[in-house]
């Protein structure tokens, strides 16, 4: 199975334990894509919702795709309340749309898994001219100092690496900029970081871990014993603890001729 598969295997914990996006965000990238009132925003790989809310919340028409059957479910129930959203079981690759129809296209944590030959060149046919894409993700950046060694530890036992998470993707000295730039079809890139603080006890993060897609790949006993420890050492040092996070976000216009 495709890493970017595994998610819908833990939905409704996806759904409880991951966080939404700054509200300042939000505000940013609306600002940059300056959307009328009737100006649809497509969001590819919308997971269970955690960024649709904020940005259905502002009145736009909204359309979100997901590959993933149980993601999906999880956030039709969740987003019920919202009357500006149309769902989409699919990837974006497969994803048939109506091209220069949408004036912001966002992705949340999921542009890295989208084929690379085709994610620029299809999100650029999909937006109006000068159309806006916004690609943003969350990086853990730090832990407690008395939580590293017992985590390095565990993950090298059970794992046999200990390194970047797989958000590092995010980070400013990852790919996104040069990928953006590379198309040749979007103007120049502007980055933004969000700093915040996600407090964590053992149970809430064993749950945020099994979310992980790098977790999902392991073999359940592997997996679960790599968890146990990990739960095991937050007990150890106090039982609840603060990871230092950034959300990063990517954004420019697009400049294709359609």
């Amino acid at each position: 199975m495709e890493r970017r598969f595994t998610f819908d295997q833990v939905a409704d914990i996806y759904s409880t334990v991951r966080p939404a996006y700054p509200e300042s965000l939000v505000d940013d990238v609306l600002s940059f894509a300056a959307l009328a009132r009737d100006d649809a925003i497509l969001e590819i790989g919308c997971g269970t919702g955690q960024a649709t809310r904020s940005f259905a919340a502002r009145g736009f028409p909204m359309f979100a795709i997901d590959p993933g059957a149980e993601m999906l479910r999880a956030a039709c129930a969740s987003l019920v309340e919202f009357a500006n959203i149309e769902f989409a079981q699919a990837t974006f690759e497969t994803w048939s749309g109506k091209p220069a129809s949408f004036r912001l296209i966002i992705a949340a944590q999921s542009w890295h898994w989208i084929e690379p030959q085709l994610r620029y060149v299809k999100a650029a046919e999909l937006l109006s001219p000068s159309g806006s894409l916004a690609v943003f993700g969350h990086v853990p950046v730090g832990l407690p100092a008395a939580l590293r060694e017992p985590f390095r530890q565990a993950f090298l036992r059970h794992v046999g690496a200990w390194g970047r998470p797989p958000e590092a993707w995010y980070l400013p000295d990852g790919p996104f900029e040069k990928w953006f730039d590379e198309s040749g079809l979007f103007g120049p890139v502007e980055h933004r970081s969000y700093p915040w603080q996600w407090r964590h006890n053992a149970s809430s993060y064993v749950d945020f871990l099994r979310t992980r897609s790098d977790l999902r790949m392991l073999g359940a006993a592997t997996r679960e014993a790599l968890l146990e420890e990990i739960a095991v050492a937050i007990g150890d040092h106090g039982g609840t603890f603060e990871v230092d996070y950034q959300t990063h976000l990517y954004i420019a216009r697009c400049v294709h001729r359609h």
